[in-house]
């Protein structure tokens, strides 16, 4: 349903989420060792995020990445946007395109449009700070 990117883009948000505070960061070596997400893959997903003034960004010895916005506000729907477009939530699920597009739904447009919807609201609800509290409750979540 999500692209790899995707994923990995909200692991590290969580990842910083429950890391790092206002005035700390976390250096992308760590990041990419604790996730297992490859150094260069890792950097061009931070550098989307940090272009996009979701994660700040600090160069030299102490730098690193760190949440820039506050984690309560970023929603799954936020870096889903990003990484995978609206393609989710937007296209048909057999075709390339829109049923809208088409003019003719698809014969799983009815099947997966309240689905579609549903998706979408979550992914709207669900935010980065409320899904760091999960995991730190249960501390068996990986991440």
């Amino acid at each position: 349903m999500l692209s790899n990117t995707c994923k990995y883009a909200i692991r590290a948000a969580l990842y910083l989420a429950l890391n790092t505070d206002k005035s700390s960061k976390v250096g992308i070596k760590v990041i990419s060792k604790d996730l297992s997400i490859p150094s260069p893959f890792l950097a061009k997903i931070l550098q989307v995020l940090a272009k996009n003034r979701i994660f700040s960004s600090t160069k030299g010895p102490n730098g690193g990445f760190g949440l820039l916005k506050d984690p309560y506000k970023i929603t799954l729907f936020d870096i889903v946007i990003l990484f995978d477009g609206d393609d989710l939530f937007e296209k048909c699920i057999i075709s390339l395109r829109s049923c809208r597009e088409n003019g003719h739904p698809c014969p799983m447009h009815d099947k997966y449009e309240e689905i579609r919807k549903q998706i979408k609201s979550m992914f709207k609800e669900q935010n980065i700070g409320n899904l760091a509290d999960e995991i730190r409750k249960n501390q068996n979540i990986i991440i």
